[in-house]
């Protein structure tokens, strides 16, 4: 089992986590990813690795509450442990020696690009972050990310914090003010990704971004994470997590991504049907 040394709560859905895991610490790289699994009998989830330290043999991911799984990883705390961290798993990101990335996080996608940063900041690569949020209260992690990165640049919906509007936006703006960009990486919501990749396809930049939101098993075995990549099938897990932008056929993703949302649903349905029923029991048993 896994000790969880660190957390940090970074809005009401997200949070970090610091877990002791010193082979996978030793073994990681940026833009790979960790299976959890809270209990024994949970289910996995893939989580893209935020950070690595192997001196202290430690590993940092963040988690957003989207489904049961992740509302019961959420609820633990320092001093307990997750059953399984497996990994590191999936290919490394591709690291440019020379030039100008820019990294792009949508919401959760902010913890995702850490590593990246940091794996570019060591080559000594130039480096800017864009990352978006709804409200300034939903930015997540820009302390970490200002010192990785050369330029941070916020961006949410409401002009609550730095620039007001769509990540898309602001990338455009980098692009055309003249300064040279080499490579793109993108990393969050479906829809951002694929919205990403047609702002930077007219100017023929060089676009990564993660397919980690369609993976399940993380192994290849299960294939649910099937894709579709300049006219070959491959999967998400093992021959990515991240792809060329521009040879994915994005309307298979999408359709590929609602395959299990029923079941999710039902899943989430009755987590917090047993979680309710908990707490009246715990509350019941404290009355006189």
């Amino acid at each position: 089992m896994f000790e969880i040394l660190h957390t940090r709560q970074l809005t009401p859905v997200t949070k970090l986590f610091e877990v002791a895991a010193p082979l996978v610490a030793k073994a990681g790289r940026p833009g790979q990813f960790v299976i959890l699994r809270v209990h024994g009998h949970g289910e996995r989830i893939p989580v893209t690795i935020t950070d690595l330290d192997p001196q202290a043999g430690t590993v940092t991911v963040v988690i957003q509450e989207v489904g049961a799984t992740s509302k019961m990883a959420n609820a633990l705390a320092e001093g307990e442990r997750f059953h399984d961290l497996a990994g590191p798993l999936g290919e490394p990101a591709p690291l440019r020696e020379k030039g100008h990335v820019v990294c792009v996080g949508g919401g959760f996608g902010a913890a995702a690009i850490l590593s990246i940063l940091k794996g570019l900041k060591a080559k000594a690569t130039h480096s800017s972050a864009i990352v978006g949020a709804r409200t300034a209260e939903l930015v997540i992690l820009e302390d970490r990310l200002r010192d990785a990165a050369d330029a941070l640049h916020i961006c949410t919906d409401d002009g609550s914090a730095g620039f007001k509007g769509l990540v898309t936006a602001k990338l455009e703006e980098l692009i055309t003010s003249g300064e040279p960009v080499d490579e793109i990486v993108a990393i969050g919501p479906m829809v951002m990704m694929r919205a990403v990749a047609a702002t930077t396809a007219p100017h023929g930049i060089a676009t990564l971004v993660s397919l980690d939101p369609i993976m399940i098993d993380g192994t290849g075995m299960c294939g649910a994470c099937r894709v579709t990549v300049d006219g070959r099938t491959q999967f998400a897990c093992i021959d990515g997590p991240l792809f060329d932008a521009t040879k994915i056929d994005f309307d298979e993703l999408v359709r590929r991504n609602k395959t299990y949302r029923d079941e999710e649903e039902a899943a989430l349905h009755r987590y917090e049907q047993a979680h309710c029923r908990a707490e009246e029991a715990a509350a019941a048993a404290t009355r006189p």
